[in-house]
């Protein structure tokens, strides 16, 4: 069966983009080459380009190592980590009151 991929709409490629280009910032701060990077995180050089670049088919299991070895893996732990419209759309949904069934006799 043949894979499909989600669709990536604009806003979200710009966001990969951002991403990418924040982890390139952090990579070349600490003075890390593509390729020393890259054996470190146990991929490609052309992985971490791609993942640099923002490209949305690098797995999240990529993203997370290498975050991992730039020193930044507690930014994962951050990720929606703030739900308040979850939150809100949970509350909403919770059952009033149960209240007793009125047995037909007054009181």
């Amino acid at each position: 069966m043949p894979r499909v991929n989600a669709p990536i709409f604009p806003h979200e490629r710009r966001q990969l983009a951002g991403l990418g280009e924040r982890l390139r910032d952090a990579r070349r701060r600490r003075r890390f080459t593509a390729e020393e990077t890259a054996a470190r995180v146990g991929i490609t050089a052309v992985t971490l380009r791609r993942l640099e670049r923002g490209e949305p088919g690098v797995g999240v299991g990529t993203l997370a190592r290498l975050l991992t070895v730039l020193s930044l893996g507690s930014d994962v732990d951050r990720i929606a980590i703030d739900d308040a419209l979850g939150r809100r759309l949970d509350e909403a949904r919770l059952p009033e009151r149960a209240r007793r069934p009125n047995s037909g006799r007054a009181k």
